[in-house]
């Protein structure tokens, strides 16, 4: 999370061979947009914000934009659409929790146990966003997307990790695995769902795109970089 090409390079990296988020955001099906609620004929990058209203889109740009900034490597997080494809989810199913069990009763679960919570995301991401600007108020006398990039690093480090007294909401540990997660959905999926404009992760990485016709490919490209047509959703419809 911050600009320096090799960590840049070993964030992303990591990313993609141990977050789930890079298993299901690299390789999207209409069946998980259904789920999430999302119409794969009206997401584009320009569409205007559909569930966060201005403090939490001041706070998602900043996030995204120092979790992935501009550099000879991608643009930044809010031109690759990060930003929209995490409101865009939040905004639908996915968001509302529609395939999640929300009847209780809530025990702290295990780690291998998932996602446990009363709140849907939705409603993890609006609490959190106030708790976190709150917070952020209170350590460094400014909400997050007005700190510095240092005060930024250190704020989410110790999100991470738990550190991050929520008081009387949700665990910070719990919004921040969401979160890096939805990132990294963002930045890998197919454009279509929002995010990865101009499939600027998938050059990033040299994926090769959504259709499993590059069989061929592996002996040709061999130790090389990937040049030939990165294809998308929409280019196939």
């Amino acid at each position: 999370m911050n600009h320096e090409p090799s960590n840049r390079r070993r964030f992303l990296k990591g990313a993609i061979a141990g977050s789930a988020a890079a298993v299901t955001g690299v390789i999207p099906n209409s069946i998980q947009a259904q789920n999430m609620g999302i119409s794969q004929n009206t997401i584009t990058a320009n569409q205007a914000y559909q569930f966060f209203n201005l403090e939490e889109q001041a706070f998602i740009e900043a996030v995204v934009n120092h979790m992935i900034p501009a550099d000879e490597l991608s643009p930044k997080g809010t031109e690759i659409g990060v930003n929209i494809y995490i409101d865009q989810a939040l905004a639908n199913g996915w968001g509302k929790g529609e395939r999640l069990y929300n009847h209780g009763p809530w025990k702290k679960g295990l780690p291998t146990q998932g996602y446990q919570s009363p709140l849907t995301p939705a409603e993890l991401y609006r609490v959190s966003i106030t708790k976190s600007n709150i917070v952020c108020t209170e350590r460094y006398g400014k909400w997050f997307d007005q700190i510095s990039e240092a005060q930024r690093q250190e704020f989410l480090l110790a999100l991470s990790s738990g550190k991050v007294d929520f008081k009387d909401g949700p665990s910070s540990k719990t919004f921040f695995d969401m979160l890096y997660q939805n990132v990294m959905e963002g930045m890998f999926s197919d454009p279509i769902y929002g995010g990865n404009q101009n499939k600027a992760g998938w050059r990033l990485i040299g994926f090769p795109g959504a259709i499993s016709l590059h069989a061929q490919d592996v002996e040709t490209y061999l130790n090389k970089k990937y040049t030939a047509p990165i294809f998308g959703i929409a280019d196939l419809s």
